[in-house]
């Protein structure tokens, strides 16, 4: 007995001492959720076999907080809890792993903490062959969506030499030329993303269009998964009717995508002198569509202007949460600190007939920017490269761990599905491209090989949409002026049609102003519980833009501050108050350019966990109210100005257009009067509900004359409320 308890401690000791260890990999039938075998070191995987699609299981020993996999190692999966599944799993229920043919190192890490915190354990790697087609994640037994590739390195996927243009050929509707070219893949040697630089340039007339192209893989990579292939893409934003003339570029040599000689490296012989023609007709869109609007840009400006209709935007949006492209149907996702999203909770706003990939991914986010437009806004904010921030689990890369000039090519492709179903529902993107915490992690912050190929990569692949601005960083605190500058600049230059170009404060950012620099906007953060700053500070920003002799677009895309900002409907205190007086209306009276929300960190829903913008349901509200106000009434706030110096109450604003027309926001009710001295005429006099919306309604006083301070009125309703009056 004493001999057992002793082997028995001996082995208790020796498990303990082991730690956490991956003790086989099994094969699963994705369809049927049953195991199919293990496998062991050069085990064959016929997928023609398995129609269902399959998946990996490792099976553990030890403390295990979680599994992390590698693939030909690139990280693949991190599963925090069992079964630890190498595609992820919903409550058992197997995702297919879209494995490629080919030969495959398959490696398991276990971690003593989740998503691969803690001390790493034992691994388990094996080699494995995988024959037959790739099923897409989500194709079950019916086959659908399924891609047949060649085995690496043999991927040619476009016939070398051929040029396929696809897109409405509409104006600003994105015309993609994609092209077969040199075959290879995300690890290949040479680099295609540094080592091949493809760019197009398009004519019509005068107008020249320089487009960055990029390595594709197989042209289909949001569908496949694939790493590898031959195709090239450029997408194009004609933003004229008539015909146009294509020529391509293709250069090959040491680094020659980000040289600053476009002639850099040698001719890539077949490809590069390529040209032809197409003709472009006119938008069939209307509506909230971008499309039937054209490209928002920079006009000199308090605001963007719409290229198409003249329109002017102003925005109001969710800046958080900041992590939104940390999504489990995004390839190549981790799950670091738990964070990673499903967006289950907007699942049931995805339509019929909206975009998902993999076989049906992507319902939970798409269905979150339905959501967003059927609430009337216009915007969302995100960050593609948050590695050493706030979440870490975003970033473009095939790994995290770097090097930096590698590109995920599955990912990025899925993104690009997302941000296109934006641009259809209306919506504002705001890439904001790194954070404090990150923003030294590219070439110490200087402009060099690794930062460029990630602006060149972002404008290859994102440029084309009609709305959207380039943020340079969240919270900048340690870049220098120069690097500051070199980043507006490499954007500035870059993108082939100058899209907006922002900061974030962390430093006040004064060192940016003025016609030389490449800015054209101010991404302003607040930091009062109460919002109360923002009116000032938007004010403040405007004010020194111009007079540096550059005006700025100011939006308020972080009010409030960091711990509390807008509290859930559930849990909203004092916030959605002050947030409607303070900030909403704070912002737009001082003539800026609108708003996106922040969700503070120490209540549910927060800046790092959202899932549901339900959570905000009701401020939604007074956010379209908000924008219906200025829209269905015809307030020309493009030519209005910030005058709180022509309103009675201090602590209210008064947004005019001296002598035509006056917007006082009532704060707290009481009478209020309005300076019109030194102006003729009469003016009509409506009252605006700010809290519930609806039509202009008339107060006590109907008609006023100007040559004084005048009266006017009283509320048609609640007397102690804010309302906005219009007087024109």
């Amino acid at each position: 007995m004493r001999r057992f308890l002793a082997i028995g401690m001996w082995c208790l000791w020796a498990f303990a001492a082991m730690g956490s260890v991956v003790t086989r990999l099994v094969l699963v039938d994705a369809q049927s959720d049953r195991d199919i075998r293990p496998l062991e070191e050069g085990a064959t995987i016929d997928l023609d076999a398995e129609r269902g699609g399959v998946s990996l299981r490792a099976e553990v020993s030890g403390d295990v907080g979680s599994v992390r996999f590698l693939v030909d190692d690139r990280v693949v999966q991190t599963e925090s809890t069992p079964p630890y599944a190498i595609a992820g799993d919903q409550t058992g229920d197997y995702a297919v792993w879209s494995v490629q043919p080919g030969r495959h190192r398959v490696r398991a890490v276990p971690y003593a903490g989740s998503s691969g915190g803690g001390t790493a354990g034992e691994p388990l790697e094996i080699g494995i062959t995988v024959v037959g087609a790739a099923v897409s994640e989500g194709a079950g037994a019916s086959r659908a969506g399924v891609v047949a590739l060649e085995a690496v390195p043999a991927a040619v996927t476009m016939e070398p030499g051929t040029i396929e243009l696809s897109g409405e050929l509409k104006k600003w509707h994105t015309v993609t030329l994609a092209m077969g070219g040199p075959a290879s893949s995300e690890t290949s040697e040479p680099n295609p993303f540094l080592d091949l630089c493809l760019r197009v340039v398009f004519r019509n007339g005068d107008r020249v269009r320089v487009v960055p192209g990029y390595y594709a893989a197989d042209g289909n990579a949001a569908e496949s998964g694939a790493a590898a292939g031959n195709v090239w893409t450029a997408h194009f934003c004609p933003d004229a009717e008539g015909d146009w003339s294509w020529t391509v570029s293709f250069r090959q040599g040491a680094q020659v995508a980000v040289a600053d000689d476009p002639a850099a490296g040698a001719p890539v012989v077949g490809l590069d002198g390529l040209s032809g023609t197409f003709s472009i007709g006119p938008t069939d869109k209307a509506g909230r569509d971008h499309r039937g609007k054209g490209m928002l840009r920079y006009v000199g400006q308090r605001y963007l202007q719409f290229a198409e209709t003249g329109e002017w935007f102003l925005k109001c949006g969710a800046d958080a949460p900041e992590n939104f492209l940390a999504y489990a149907d995004f390839d190549n996702t981790p799950d670091h600190g738990g964070r990673r999203k499903s967006w289950a909770a907007h699942a049931a706003d995805w339509r019929a007939g909206d975009p998902t990939w993999r076989g049906g991914r992507g319902k939970g986010m798409i269905g979150a920017l339905n959501y967003l437009a059927a609430e009337g806004l216009n915007a969302f904010s995100f960050i593609p490269m948050n590695l050493s921030g706030d979440d870490g689990n975003v970033f473009p890369y095939v790994t995290e761990r770097g090097p930096y000039d590698r590109f995920d090519c599955s990912k990025l492709a899925q993104w690009e599905v997302v941000f296109r179903h934006a641009d259809r529902l209306g919506l504002y993107l705001h890439f904001k491209t790194q954070e404090t915490e990150n923003e030294l992690l590219l070439d110490n912050g200087d402009l060099g090989k690794d930062r460029r190929m990630y602006y060149r990569e972002l404008i290859a692949r994102f440029s084309h949409h009609l709305a959207l601005n380039w943020n340079l960083g969240e919270e900048i605190d340690n870049a220098t002026t120069a690097q500051k500058k070199s980043w507006a600049r490499y954007f500035h230059e870059t993108d082939p049609y100058q899209h907006h170009i922002v900061i974030h404060n962390g430093a006040n950012h004064y060192d940016l102003l003025g016609p030389e620099s490449a800015l054209t906007g101010f991404s302003l953060q607040t930091d009062r519980t109460d919002f109360g700053n923002v009116h000032r500070q938007t004010l403040n920003y405007i004010r020194r833009s111009t007079a540096a002799g550059k005006t700025w677009v100011v939006a308020c895309d972080e009010p409030g501050d960091a711990t509390h900002a807008l509290r859930p409907d559930a849990d909203a205190g004092d916030s959605h108050e002050d947030g409607r007086k303070n900030g909403l209306w704070g912002n737009v009276m001082a003539g800026g350019a609108g708003l996106e929300w922040y969700f503070g960190y120490a209540h549910a829903h927060s800046d790092l966990t959202c899932e549901d913008f339900r959570s905000r349901d009701r401020w939604w509200d007074y956010c379209r109210y908000m924008l219906a106000f200025f829209d269905e009434n015809a307030v020309p706030f493009w030519a209005m100005e910030s005058h709180d110096e022509l309103t009675s109450v201090e602590a209210d604003y008064c947004f005019a257009k001296p002598g035509e027309v006056y917007v006082v926001y009532e704060k707290s009710g009481g009478p209020v009067a309005l300076d019109l001295r030194g102006v003729e005429g009469l003016f009509e006099v409506m009252w605006y509900d700010p809290r519930n919306g609806g039509p202009l309604q008339a107060g006590t006083v109907r008609e006023i004359a100007g040559g004084g301070m005048r009266d006017l009125g009283s509320a048609p309703g609640a007397q102690d409320a804010d309302w906005v009056i219009l007087v024109r």
